[in-house]
């Protein structure tokens, strides 16, 4: 989907590009790079699990269209993150009944992808994603999502537990979908301004954000498998949500 992602070429241009929070969705790197710069881009990609290839430098004449690339091409995301703190002051929650869906270092992009799907279907008023530890919203989970990353309203932040703490300043629940409880998600009020929290695939939710969650619930699993996939259980959770706020 090269429509849907922007080039940048030039290590310092691709530095700064991560620096300033941009949303990376591959870098190409020529072989044998080398130099202080290189260096530095090879730690961020690193630090930061950035997906990156090495490639010859006809590759990378080709994605530059014969640019000064300085054997560095990065493809940015063309997805535009909102602020969380100015969105939360543009609702009115005195008469909305908001939902957010908050996510907690989801790892595969397509799982993403297929939640912000369901996000939009369910009208999910903005999802919130970490800065760091996150599956990037490139080219994969925009064509996953059937293109619902272009009409949701996306918030990237520092930290999960900041986001949750923001929210519930605003009154708003924090339910978080886990296992790790005797609660089941059809136990729990979703009538009232609510952020539904999914973890990561292979961790769950972690503590700190259980711990300051109001509520916790499951999904009965009656089969012999323990777990369900993240974004099949996402989508569960939200449709309970749409249920009940549809009851009259």
């Amino acid at each position: 989907m090269e429509k849907d992602t922007t080039k940048i070429f030039g290590l310092r241009a691709i530095l700064e590009a991560i620096d300033s929070g941009k949303e990376i969705e591959k870098i190409y790197l020529q072989k044998e790079i080398h130099g202080s710069l290189a260096k530095a881009l090879q730690h961020k990609i690193n630090d930061l699990n950035i997906s990156f290839s090495y490639v010859p430098a006809e590759k990378l004449n080709k994605l530059s269209k014969f640019q000064n690339h300085q054997g560095a091409v990065a493809k940015i995301s063309s997805i535009t993150f909102k602020d969380l703190d100015e969105l939360l002051d543009e609702m009115d929650l005195t008469t909305s009944t908001p939902l957010f869906l908050l996510l907690d270092q989801i790892s595969d992009v397509r799982n993403l992808g297929a939640m912000l799907r369901t996000a939009e279907c369910t009208g999910v008023n903005a999802v919130i994603v970490p800065s760091h530890g996150n599956a990037p919203i490139n080219a994969d989970a925009i064509k996953t999502s059937a293109g619902a990353a272009f009409k949701l309203s996306i918030c990237k932040v520092n930290h999960v537990l900041d986001a949750v703490h923001q929210l519930k300043a605003h009154d708003i629940q924090i339910v978080s979908v886990t296992e790790k409880t005797d609660t089941t998600v059809y136990d729990i009020d979703f009538k009232v301004p609510t952020a539904l929290v999914m973890g990561s695939e292979d961790k769950g939710i972690s503590t700190s954000v259980l711990k300051n969650s109001d509520h916790k619930g499951k999904l009965p699993l009656l089969g012999d498998i323990e777990s369900l996939n993240v974004s099949v259980a996402c989508g569960a959770a939200l449709y309970e949500i749409v249920r009940q706020r549809s009851l009259k």
